[in-house]
């Protein structure tokens, strides 16, 4: 792998040599034709539809695009899902309990898009892992609150005091 490009994107998880190619031989180099990521996503099919009509949501289904990056970019989100302590498993983890397994696959595929957009993009741009508790700590009061709760569910009385820093 001497391109820069395809070093940059192997970085990602459950990303292959395989897959940058089927994708960069679908979208292109060239990421001028897509103003923003979400284009790119439309074009591909990785973006929910919104049917509507008398202020009710008919369909969610996603928009036709283009079968092989699309069917690419699910297949690394399937690889993205299963590992370890990365952004894109606690992403996969967070939906899969309220959407179900597919559809958080293609929710993680679209991310996965996005990642390959802004490093296509950006030459001088490097991929950067924010972890498996980045939803975590977006909002502690919040995740606190929650995990108070279901303590209280499970029966136990919970008090919470301060740690004192030594």
């Amino acid at each position: 792998m001497d391109d820069p490009l395809l070093q940059r994107l192997d970085a990602i998880p459950g990303v292959n040599r395989v897959t940058i190619e089927n994708v960069l031989a679908e979208i292109g180099v060239q990421m001028d034709r897509f103003p923003t990521a979400e284009h790119l996503a439309s074009w591909a099919g990785l973006c929910p539809g919104n049917e509507e009509s008398a202020g009710e949501r008919k369909r969610r289904r996603t928009t036709k695009g283009n079968v092989w990056s699309r069917r690419a970019l699910c297949e690394a989100a399937w690889a993205a899902g299963r590992s370890k302590d990365t952004y894109f498993q606690a992403q996969y983890r967070r939906l899969t309990g309220r959407r179900g397994k597919k559809r958080a696959i293609v929710a993680v595929a679209h991310s996965l898009l996005v990642v390959f957009y802004q490093l296509s993009k950006d030459k001088p741009l490097e991929y950067h892992e924010l972890g498996g508790n980045y939803f975590d700590t977006l909002d502690p009061i919040r995740l606190r609150r929650h995990l108070v709760k279901r303590l209280e569910s499970l029966g136990y009385e919970v008090t919470l005091a301060e740690r004192s820093a030594a």
